[in-house]
């Protein structure tokens, strides 16, 4: 079965037909840049073009930066303000024509890696961590979801971890790997604390560079790259839709 995988983020919205059985995007991606501002009307419109660039009428599934409930926006740190109490479903089914599964989308992201990718069998505790605009966090025990954690917004040093953290920030500041790195170690350590992973997996963008800073933590947890990569938020949201069409 094909579902059309929709992820929204801080600064593109992306999509492909995902093969929900193997995981694989059965046609290349299309991307096209978040607007600014974000708001309900512009982001549902460019989300919009890139379910039309695919001429696809069937299923969507969507992944949305921010608390999902019910189809229902409750928090949405990186996007305008206006999404709040937002019926976020409602207004892409209205744009696209399609019936719409959405939610958040670390939780998608992370769906995608423990069916296929990096977390795929592993029991226990497990934390996937996706570093982008902002930082992302879906927490899974014994396999199962524990939707919207927002784990990203704890704090660090009398600050929301992700506003010293997320890759935007090394970006933004000019940061060397090294010193993006400690910050990154320290955020894990608080959240461990926390939670008590057994398995720590990072996504996002910058999982492709993971070899440049995965090895400078020093967090006494196992911490490994997601496997699915950039691709994770578009398969999962994909994975949602078919779950909730069961």
């Amino acid at each position: 079965m094909e579902i059309l995988g929709l992820d929204i983020g801080g600064s593109g919205i992306k999509g492909a037909p995902v093969d929900v059985e193997s995981g694989e995007l059965t046609r290349p991606r299309f991307r096209l840049a978040t607007p600014l501002p974000a708001t309900p009307e512009s982001v549902a419109e460019t989300a919009g073009a890139v379910v039309a660039h695919f001429e696809w009428s069937a299923a969507v599934g969507c992944g949305f930066p921010g608390v999902v409930q019910h189809g229902v926006v409750r928090r949405a740190a990186n996007l305008d303000p206006s999404w709040l109490g937002e019926d976020a479903r409602a207004r892409l089914e209205e744009v696209t024509g399609c019936t719409v599964v959405i939610a958040n989308d670390a939780d998608a992201a992370g769906l995608a890696e423990m069916r296929f990718g990096a977390g795929h069998g592993r029991r226990g505790t497990v934390l996937v961590v996706t570093l982008g605009t902002g930082i992302g966090t879906a927490l899974f025990v014994d396999g199962r979801l524990v939707p919207n954690t927002e784990l990203g917004h704890i704090e660090v040093r009398g600050q929301d971890a992700e506003k010293r953290a997320a890759e935007s920030v090394r970006v933004s500041e000019d940061l060397s790997w090294k010193k993006w790195a400690g910050r990154v170690d320290e955020y894990l350590e608080t959240v461990a604390a926390l939670v008590n992973p057994e398995l720590v997996i990072i996504g996002g963008g910058v999982s492709k560079k993971h070899e440049r800073f995965l090895p400078l933590l020093t967090v006494s947890v196992e911490v490994v790259p997601a496997q699915l990569r950039n691709e994770a938020g578009i398969v999962g949201a994909a994975l949602l839709a078919a779950q909730e069409m069961e």
